[in-house]
């Protein structure tokens, strides 16, 4: 097996423990939320929240050992099969049919990424950053973050395109000391310092794709899914070595499938907005639970009907003895009897 199958292969499963992770999560999130208070504390002793906990540690490692044999711009898009595998799965736990939107989105998503592989695919990565290239690249990302992350109305795609930066150059830097953990690259302190680059990056990732999904899902998680991948492409492309096969017309495929792929991870994205209780786990961000319902309300008594009200809450005050009623006419005023005839 070819170093760019191997690393598709393991993209592939991890993507498919990220969904399978993410539709168990979704469901232990709408039981927590129905049991209220002390529900969180509850899903320690739940083996369904440790299995998921597991396949999410699953999906990392696949990730990562993807890194070590595909290159960035190779196995960085194939993040976006996490939301084509929630599809089928999510829709099985729902016990519903796949919608016509969400067969669209994972038939150009596919297809977009079909084209990536034949101009991304390439030998096993051997190239690594340099400390100096790292602490560049970190100070870049990290002003990027401060000036997406600044105090302002609506950031919810502010902070997607962050997070998605963020979980991007996380795993560049993760692949650095992938590489370099099987040659003479980085002496073991310098590596240190990588790895503790990677764990804040990866930390403000899913930090700012939580705040990103405060304000909906559909859009922030598009842009997460869109951006973590271009972001790793850069570094790539500019500082790893890495190369687009085929010319001038691989470049137009590989643009042309980037452009499908996006629009297919749009479709998934808001169709997952519109599914009740969607969740779906991307590299570089947390699920994402469903609303939680609001408690609900004491109930309010209907009102007495008019009949069965007291009398003196359905007419005008009882005037005192010896006053005409203030409804009562001239009549009235003699002890109810009308006027004397002359």
């Amino acid at each position: 097996m070819t170093a760019t199958l191997l690393a598709v292969a393991l993209s592939l499963i991890s993507a498919v423990a990220y969904a399978t992770a993410a539709v168990a999560q979704e469901r232990l999130a709408a039981r927590t939320a129905a049991q209220g208070h002390g529900g969180g504390l509850r899903l320690l002793a739940n083996s369904a929240w440790w299995a998921a906990v597991g396949l999410n540690a699953g999906g990392a490692l696949l990730h990562v050992a993807a890194l070590r044999y595909g290159t960035l711009t190779l196995v960085q898009p194939l993040g976006a099969l996490t939301l084509v595998a929630a599809v089928p799965l999510g829709a099985h736990r729902a016990g519903r049919r796949v919608a016509r939107r969400e067969w669209q989105g994972t038939v150009l998503t596919l297809a977009g990424l079909a084209a990536l592989l034949l101009t991304a695919s390439g030998p096993a990565p051997d190239d690594a950053l340099s400390l100096t290239e790292a602490l560049l690249v970190a100070g870049a990302t990290s002003t990027l973050l401060a000036l997406l992350a600044r105090p302002g109305g609506r950031p919810g795609l502010r902070h997607a395109t962050a997070s998605g930066l963020a979980s991007g150059i996380a795993s560049a830097l993760t692949q650095t000391l992938t590489v370099s953990a099987s040659g003479p690259h980085l002496p073991l302190w310098q590596a240190g310092i990588v790895a503790l680059l990677v764990a804040a990056f990866a930390a403000g990732g899913l930090l700012l794709a939580q705040t990103a999904y405060r304000g909906g899902l559909g859009a922030p998680l598009a842009v997460l899914t869109l951006a973590n991948p271009v972001a790793a492409a850069v570094v790539g492309l500019s500082l790893l070595g890495e190369h687009l096969r085929g010319g001038a017309p691989g470049l137009g495929l590989t643009l042309g499938g980037a452009l499908v792929a996006a629009w297919g991870v749009v479709l998934l994205s808001r169709a997952s907005a519109r599914q009740p209780g969607a969740s779906t786990v991307v590299r570089g961000s947390a699920s994402v639970p469903p609303p939680q319902e609001a408690p609900p309300r004491e109930p309010v008594p209907d009102p007495l009907p008019v009949e069965t009200l007291p009398l003196a809450l359905r007419t005008a005050p009882v005037p005192p003895p010896g006053l005409p009623h203030p409804a009562d006419g001239p009549a009235h005023a003699h002890g109810g009897r009308g006027p004397r005839a002359a």
